[in-house]
């Protein structure tokens, strides 16, 4: 059979996952058949992730008809996961939940062991990024309320995911957190998302100095227009480790 190449849009693109996912899965494609991709470079600055992911579970009552919720909470957790091949996992977990019933008692499985476990990395990266990340004030002068700006390297796709801890937590600050995929903002009232700054970028000297404040002004440059989500937005895994 020809093989089926699927190009999401970003890498944490459950929309497009949930999507392409459900066609599959309706044109009886198996997973053997299929290759993801997701897509290289792609420019997210056109619409908010993490409002991509809360519109994103409206699609459940399509995909509850067959499937239990905890798979769909898996997915949501596993897609953060910085292994390529999550995606070629995810749909085989699906194909097998509907073609083969008896997985759902299985709690030994390999396939579906090899998500919890991926889906226990992602969480323990987000809780440390919550606990260890440090934050130094900036003075940006004119009378300005000091800036609060931290840089963090997570080991997978979960700035977007945990942007919204810190909104509620620090909503009465102004603060950004750099990453080398994505930067995050508040500005008091919204989450505003920016370029990633490379790992390359931040010497020592950066991290400690003036140039760290350079490199949020090269995030966040006012030239491109920054992508905006509510603070209440959130993901299922930030929501459960409140």
């Amino acid at each position: 059979m020809s093989q089926h190449t699927v190009t999401l849009s970003g890498e944490i693109d459950l929309p497009g996952f949930r999507r392409e996912a459900r066609a599959l899965l309706a044109g009886l494609v198996p997973p053997e058949d299929t290759q993801w991709h997701a897509a290289a470079g792609a420019d997210w600055m056109t619409k908010s992730a993490i409002t991509a992911l809360t519109d994103a579970r409206d699609t459940h009552a399509a995909t509850n008809l067959f499937l239990p919720r905890s798979f769909l909470s898996l997915c949501d957790t596993v897609i953060l996961h910085n292994d390529p091949t999550r995606f070629v996992l995810l749909y085989r977990l699906l194909w097998r939940l509907v073609h083969e019933p008896d997985l759902r008692r299985n709690p030994l499985d390999s396939d579906r062991m090899r998500a919890l476990h991926m889906a226990q990395a992602v969480r323990r990266d987000i809780q440390k990024m919550k606990s260890l990340i440090r934050f130094k004030a900036m003075d940006e002068g004119a009378g300005a309320e000091p800036l609060h700006i931290a840089w963090f390297k997570p080991d997978h796709h979960i700035a977007e995911a945990v942007a919204p801890f810190f909104a509620r937590r620090l909503a009465h600050l102004r603060w950004a957190i750099l990453t080398p995929e994505r930067s995050v903002r508040w500005n008091g009232e919204a989450l505003e998302f920016g370029l990633g700054i490379r790992h390359q970028e931040m010497a020592r000297d950066a991290i400690d100095g003036d140039a760290l404040l350079a490199r949020y002004r090269q995030a966040f440059n006012p030239a491109r227009p920054q992508c905006m989500a509510r603070p209440q937005a959130q993901r299922p895994s930030d929501a459960r480790s409140q």
